[in-house]
């Protein structure tokens, strides 16, 4: 399960969860039976029920705002590329593969693949699919290199 999923889910219920930890110790400490495990059980089901969201739910959501920002980011990245793409330098490794660098971004591929690396203030945003954006910030890398 992912960690942040949980996070959220303490976020949103924390005051129900606080009340029924205070419960669950009352009860710990004072009830010596079965009975006890029991009350907790309850006590459990009722946090999950009350909550009225599931951690699927809560997933999702989380999911959905990554994906956004994801989103938001590879167009604040293509509007930099534009931006900085005369100030762009190339190098060209021994194995084929290039590197071009600019004061925020760092693209590195081969030529005539289809995906490049994308790296962000020194942040992966992982392999991008060459678009015209991609494509004319490298060949403005390759003028400047000559």
């Amino acid at each position: 399960m992912d960690f942040q999923v949980w996070i959220e889910f303490l976020k949103q219920n924390w005051l129900v969860i606080v009340v029924a930890l205070v419960v669950l110790f009352l009860i710990l400490n004072f009830v010596k039976t079965v009975v006890k495990w029991a009350l907790v059980l309850v006590i459990a089901a009722f946090i999950i029920i009350y909550s009225g969201i599931t951690l699927k739910d809560i997933g999702d959501a989380v999911g959905a705002v990554k994906e956004q920002a994801v989103d938001i980011s590879k167009s604040e990245v293509l509007n930099m590329m534009k931006k900085e793409a005369a100030e762009a330098k190339m190098t060209r490794n021994a194995d084929g593969t290039f590197t071009i660098t600019t004061p925020n971004l760092e693209v590195t591929g081969t030529d005539g693949a289809d995906k490049v690396k994308v790296v962000f203030h020194g942040v992966s945003l992982g392999e991008w699919k060459v678009s015209d954006t991609l494509e004319a910030f490298i060949q403005e890398a390759k003028r400047n290199a000559q």
